[in-house]
């Protein structure tokens, strides 16, 4: 049996910034802990986002891959902000409870484009292999969702995966199987043909006891808005092991993502 990984919380204690690009305007917040960069519960796709970026995170670690370290974070409604735009403060009342933060990178840069050649093989293909189970849509050349920081390479953002998870009527048993991925839109699209003496090496890291310690780590009240209301606890922890079921079809060999 796998025990639970408590993430821990921290009540913000004021908003510093807000990114202006993008629907889901993450903000950075000043906690006891210090400084995270925050997803908001209220923001576009809600807290489904919030449960991609908890489970591909975990994924991605299990790869050796690099990503900010996560935390819940408490927003009160006393709390303080310097943003008053009035969009910004309607999103932050629609935020009020548990929220994603990340540990925050001082001094970290986006990956440029002129970079992107002189990744290794290694390090491009995780990230392709991993963003092919996951179905991640949102890594391009013209949104790398890299960074660079601490002299490490850092995979962020990842709200856009798991898009299955927004019509779990539709989900059947043959669905993790039949979903393929279009690497060709990916940053790393042309190493594909590379794939195939990774995949195995990486399939094998990705175990069922890691998966159930990676959805573990969804909190209730990240799964709660997604379901009917007064969904008990038996149901949604139903829910919580319908991600790890996917993502463990999706791995059985041949995996549907490798051609």
């Amino acid at each position: 049996m796998i025990t639970a990984t408590i993430i821990p919380t921290y009540a913000a204690h004021r908003v510093i910034s807000a990114d202006r690009h993008g629907s889901s305007r993450p903000v950075v917040v000043k906690t006891d802990a210090g400084y995270f960069h925050t997803k908001l519960r209220g923001a576009a796709q809600g807290t489904a986002a919030l449960v991609a970026e908890i489970i591909v995170a975990g994924l991605a670690e299990a790869l050796g891959l690099w990503v900010p370290s996560r935390v819940l974070i408490a927003i009160e409604p006393t709390i303080q902000s310097d943003i008053q735009e009035d969009e910004f403060v309607d999103l932050l009342a629609a935020s009020h409870g548990i929220n994603l933060g990340f540990q925050y990178l001082e001094g970290a840069r986006d990956i440029r484009a002129d970079e992107i050649a002189t990744i290794d093989e290694e390090f491009a293909c995780k990230v392709l292999w991993l963003d092919a189970l996951v179905m991640n849509v949102d890594r391009t050349v013209h949104n790398p969702n890299m960074m660079r920081s601490q002299q490490q390479r850092w995979v962020i953002d990842h709200g856009a995966a798991l898009p299955f998870q927004y019509n779990w009527a539709t989900v059947m048993e043959e669905s993790p199987r039949r979903s393929a991925y279009a690497m060709h839109h990916h940053i790393f699209g042309d190493r594909a043909k590379n794939l195939e003496r990774w995949d195995k090496h990486l399939a094998a890291m990705v175990s069922k006891p890691i998966l159930q310690s990676v959805v573990s780590q969804i909190p209730d009240c990240f799964l709660q808005p997604l379901m009917p209301r007064g969904a008990s606890a038996k149901t949604i922890e139903r829910r919580r092991q319908a991600y790890a079921a996917f993502l463990w079809k999706r791995l059985k060999s041949p995996r549907p993502f490798i051609d």
